[in-house]
């Protein structure tokens, strides 16, 4: 069995692994854009709630309502620090995906050239071989001719 023959299930492994890689990267994006997309809304939601808040207020309110709008935009801040939290790691965890995948591409790269460079020497060996044995017969046959 040739060199890159052989070598031939250690490339599927590898391409197997960046495949899977590329796959959890994908995966990781669409988390990072779902988070990011949620504080979006929750952002947007703050936003139209504090207006309506202050309206409320200009207009005048009771205690209790004005107690219950400022417990509620405290939750809602809450909220949206946490899932500021969330897509902070969710873009960490997409970038480390992201390295991981190159780094299983770049080996990837690597086996595949070196399959290559082995393919190419059998190659060269091979017509190297068929040249010599080309040569050996018309040897022989110059050598039959002169007798």
């Amino acid at each position: 069995m040739r060199r890159a023959d052989r070598l031939q299930p250690v490339q599927n492994l590898a391409d197997d692994a960046e495949r899977r890689a590329a796959q959890r990267v994908a995966a990781a994006e669409r988390s990072q854009r779902e988070a990011e997309a949620k504080l979006s809304d929750l952002e947007s939601y703050a936003a139209d709630y504090q207006r309506q808040y202050t309206g409320r207020v200009a207009s005048g309110i009771g205690v209790t309502e004005l107690r219950d709008y400022q417990a509620f935009l405290a939750r809602l801040n809450d909220a949206i620090r946490q899932q500021r939290a969330i897509v902070s790691r969710t873009r960490h965890d997409s970038d480390a995906e992201r390295l991981r995948w190159q780094e299983a591409a770049k080996r990837s790269k690597a086996l595949d050239h070196v399959a290559d460079k082995w393919r190419d020497e059998e190659r060269r060996a091979a017509d190297k071989r068929e040249q010599n044995e080309i040569d050996e017969r018309a040897l022989l046959k110059a050598a039959r001719t002169e007798r």
